[in-house]
């Protein structure tokens, strides 16, 4: 078991204690089981009201491809989510290989072309003249709040946290407050064959990630009840990617 899981494990029920779905999806399984891949982004069904605390992954509907999905069973609420969690590790200043696998090919959810089978698979001359006419630019994720939790070991928890937030945002995701973004270490510059315990004794960090779930579900709670106004929800971006 992972720090990481036993901090989704403590947000979970922050959202469930008032009557939210959640869906946890894994994507440590990607090293983890043989066969797992991300294959390439479709299309989005985001027509559903779920609240979805998810450990290092994003919502998104993979699509049929050469590469075996992952787990479609996980998938329907996923796609449904209005607002997500993100936990994960830093790995040396950076994200683990699975999470930016998924922010990779997150470029369809942020305006990317909504027919990928228009170019007919990979041919570069309808892919170009497809770029050269245009097409509309949705936002399939806008509005959406998150809260981000980053915990390392020793260095780069703020710097991944820093940029996790910004690609959310660049997707016009909503930061669900300050209080939902979190970065720290457990067990700093001590052993690994310690950690779990350093987060034993570590309540704080553990009060900060109830915190950050808190915070989501506070701001979806106010959207439900028709509380919440975006303050930037009638402005356009002049120039969208």
């Amino acid at each position: 078991m992972s720090k990481t899981w036993r901090l989704v494990k403590i947000a979970e029920p922050v959202f469930r204690e008032m009557g939210f779905a959640v869906d946890i999806l894994d994507l440590s399984r990607l090293a983890s089981e043989f066969g797992k891949q991300i294959s390439s982004l479709q299309s989005l069904r985001l027509d559903l009201g779920a609240i979805v605390s998810l450990a290092v992954q994003l919502l998104s509907e993979l699509c049929a491809g050469p590469d075996r999905r992952l787990d479609e069973r996980d998938l329907p609420a996923v796609v449904a989510a209005h607002g997500i969690m993100i936990v994960t590790p830093v790995n040396w200043y950076h994200a683990p290989t699975g999470l930016k696998a998924m922010i990779d090919r997150l470029v369809c959810a942020d305006g990317g072309n909504p027919d990928p089978s228009s170019t007919h698979g990979k041919k570069p001359e309808e892919a170009k003249a497809l770029e050269l006419k245009g097409w509309p630019y949705p936002r399939h994720l806008d509005g959406r709040h998150f809260a981000v939790v980053v915990h390392g070991d020793a260095v780069g928890a703020e710097t991944l946290r820093r940029s996790l937030s910004d690609w959310l945002t660049d997707m016009s995701l909503v930061q669900a407050s300050r209080t939902a973004e979190v970065d720290g270490y457990i067990g700093y510059m001590e052993p690994y064959a310690t950690a779990h315990e350093a987060l034993d004794k570590d309540e704080a960090f553990q009060q900060q990630t109830r915190n950050a779930a808190r915070a989501l579900r506070q701001c979806r709670q106010s959207e439900r009840a028709g509380k919440y106004q975006r303050p930037d929800e009638d402005i356009d971006d002049p120039n969208p990617k």
